[in-house]
């Protein structure tokens, strides 16, 4: 499955807020070239050619090409933010939000794993101030899970003794589905989701 086809649902919907089509097209063709090819290997005219558009009209949507890895760097963080905070936000006890947050996680970067190896990978091609901005997302992400995982402790439900390193570790977990998940393999989505949220609370120590 495709770019465009991880697109037409799921994770994908973040895009819905491109556009017009043709920006979104753009977009879409983007990830797939920077997924295949890497960032510095891909050139305008593969992304133009893969959206089915001239080169010159890439430049009426994108002064560059970093400019659209920057927006899907953007889009692609905020989404991530918004699946934490929505875990660590729900109603529950600090096991429960934290096997949401995770299970969510991972299952947006199984479902859209083009998008999430682009998102989560390509940080070090953006210029300095576009790749402050999405640090600043990422330390957001950091600080939703880690604030789950101090609540646990301090109602007694983990036994950690390093909250922000144990943070770094279950984050680099989920993210790194994004590399070696394949649709055609043997699980879906969903069960690396599973997977990984039980995974996970054996790793703070449940109690």
């Amino acid at each position: 499955m495709g770019t465009a086809e991880e697109t037409a649902g799921g994770e994908a919907q973040a895009w819905g807020e491109v556009t017009p089509d043709a920006a979104r097209r753009l977009l879409i063709a983007a990830v797939e070239a920077f997924a295949e090819r890497g960032y510095h290997a891909t050139t305008t005219r593969d992304i133009a050619g893969r959206a089915g558009m001239s080169p010159a009209a890439l430049y009426i949507h994108y002064k560059t090409k970093e400019e659209l890895l920057h927006r899907i760097s953007r889009i692609g963080h905020q989404k991530a933010l918004e699946i934490l905070q929505t875990a660590s936000r729900r109603e529950g006890t600090a096991r429960e939000r934290l096997a949401d947050a995770v299970g969510s996680f991972v299952r947006w970067h199984a479902g859209g794993r083009t998008t999430a190896r682009v998102v989560q990978y390509e940080l070090d091609s953006l210029g300095p101030d576009a790749r402050a901005e999405i640090l600043a997302l990422r330390r957001q992400c950091d600080a939703e899970v880690q604030g789950i995982i101090e609540d646990g402790v301090t109602a007694g439900e983990f036994d950690v003794l390093d909250v922000k390193g144990t943070t770094l570790a279950v984050l680099s977990l989920c993210i790194d589905v994004a590399r070696w998940f394949n649709v055609d393999g043997p699980w879906t989505p969903d069960e690396v989701g599973t997977l990984y949220a039980d995974l996970v609370l054996r790793m703070v120590g449940e109690k």
